[in-house]
């Protein structure tokens, strides 16, 4: 809490310093903070400020903040810089921080910074920006050791002393062929422990986990949890090695796919911006697709309500437990296919696991529903001092919701996974309004097998 305090204290006073133009200060307090803090300084500035803090900084500094920045921010400074100041930047960042500011760039404005860059950078930045969108190929890094069996530990170390300072990462050295293909790997650690004349060929472990350009960044997130990896290598459809994909750059990865997951569940468009960069009217613009598409589906409910008009008139009462009813439902429904939803994102259950999650899901509807339907029925007896019989439909109607709610809360997202859809679009509103119909043709079916004089 006291590092918390001391860390907004010096934003703080890195936004007063600069409102009073004493930038000497100014540049000896930005060479005292985390370069993580200076972004959230600048958020918070004007253009015209942020250019000017960000001139302060020093070199290493300046590359790392404009890499952590938003691609927002990032347009506010770069309107400010001149094209020679634009450029040396570009050509500062790391080559996936520099793919990630020109695919939010015009291309227009692409073409005229490749224009003055070298055939090889030029052909690079060109091969990246064809990756397929949300793939391994637009996360990776060219920036990373490579090198060949046959090396020895002496020569290895040679070249890490070298190259180290332009890599990304050092600790792990990937192992090719003269066609770059992958062979393996060895750690820094191995390296580092063993005597100078032998070979990486003798250290090396052949069996490496890597992804391809074209996985899906989700799975690729999944595989650094599984393996609890710092950087993963990527090989083409030859197994060329051709980047990596660094711990830092996939933990946005995760965080963007779970903040995607709950918006789904909250029955909305899944949002690029922050929540508190849009604007009111974006937000609506995201939201009322849903909301239609839920209202519409809900006039269904208005419809069995009119089909069973008549059983509603005759047992005034049955009218009162709806509203417990269709909550207790899509309650139910919303447990269910919430933790389904977040079991499939972890790999915890894959598709194919369908008979085995809704026999476990409707075994769990029937606890539930008997404890519920027994709290029901004693609520209706004796606080709501409505008939036996009238109790006892709502019993089983709580019973009987629970068990379906449950069932189709574990199957829908899997039905979903299995059409090539995101599962947690079946989530808490979709599911709710399914229950909620569904529940209402249960209910009523119950009272008129079971209430006298309601039999059809």
């Amino acid at each position: 809490m006291d590092q918390y305090k001391s860390r907004e204290a010096r934003i703080e006073e890195l936004k007063y310093l600069l409102a009073d133009k004493k930038l000497d200060e100014l540049s000896d307090l930005l060479n005292r903070t985390n370069p993580v803090d200076i972004v959230e300084c600048i958020e918070d500035l004007t253009a015209e400020e942020a250019l000017v803090l960000f001139r302060l900084l020093k070199k290493e500094d300046a590359v790392e903040v404009f890499a952590d920045l938003d691609q927002t921010e990032k347009e506010k400074l770069q309107e400010g810089l001149n094209e020679d100041e634009f450029k040396e930047l570009l050509d500062d960042l790391n080559f996936d921080d520099m793919i990630d500011t020109l695919e939010e760039m015009p291309a227009t404005m692409v073409q005229e910074i490749l224009k003055t860059s070298d055939s090889e950078t030029r052909d690079l930045v060109n091969e990246y920006l064809q990756f397929p969108e949300d793939s391994a190929g637009t996360l990776m890094t060219t920036e990373f050791v490579e090198v060949t069996a046959d090396m020895t530990v002496a020569e290895t170390l040679a070249m890490l002393e070298e190259v180290g300072k332009d890599k990304v990462t050092v600790y792990t050295c990937y192992v090719t062929d003269g066609t770059h293909k992958l062979l393996g790997y060895v750690s820094l650690r191995m390296i580092v422990t063993r005597e100078p004349d032998t070979k990486i060929s003798e250290l090396m472990y052949e069996d490496v986990i890597y992804v391809l350009t074209t996985d899906d960044q989700e799975d690729v997130a999944h595989t650094f949890q599984k393996y609890g990896f710092t950087a993963l290598p990527v090989v083409d459809n030859t197994n060329r090695l051709v980047g990596i994909i660094t711990v830092d750059d996939i933990m946005w990865i995760i965080e963007q796919e779970d903040t995607e997951d709950f918006q789904r569940i909250a029955g909305t468009t899944p949002e690029e911006e922050d929540y508190s960069r849009m604007s009111p009217w974006q937000l609506a613009k995201n939201r009322i697709p849903w909301l239609m598409f839920l209202m519409i589906s809900g006039a269904f409910t208005s419809t069995i309500l009119r089909r069973y008009e008549d059983v509603i008139q005759t047992v005034i009462a049955l009218n009162m437990f709806i509203p417990m009813l269709t909550g207790s439902g899509g309650n139910a429904g919303s447990q269910a296919s919430t933790l389904v939803i977040r079991a499939m994102a972890t790999h915890d259950i894959e598709p194919s696991d369908w008979a085995k999650v809704v026999i476990k899901e409707i075994t769990v509807g029937l606890i539930c529903g008997l404890a519920l339907g027994a709290v029901a029925f004693l609520k209706c007896y004796f606080f709501d001092k409505v008939a036996v019989n009238v109790a006892l439909v709502v019993a089983l109607t709580i019973l009987a919701i629970v068990v379906l709610a449950k069932a189709i809360g574990a199957l829908l997202p899997i039905v979903a996974e299995k059409l090539g859809a995101d599962p947690a679009i079946m989530a808490s509103p979709l599911i709710t309004t399914i229950v909620d119909s569904l529940g209402l043709i249960v209910y009523f079916n119950i009272a008129q097998a079971i209430l006298p004089g309601l039999g059809v």
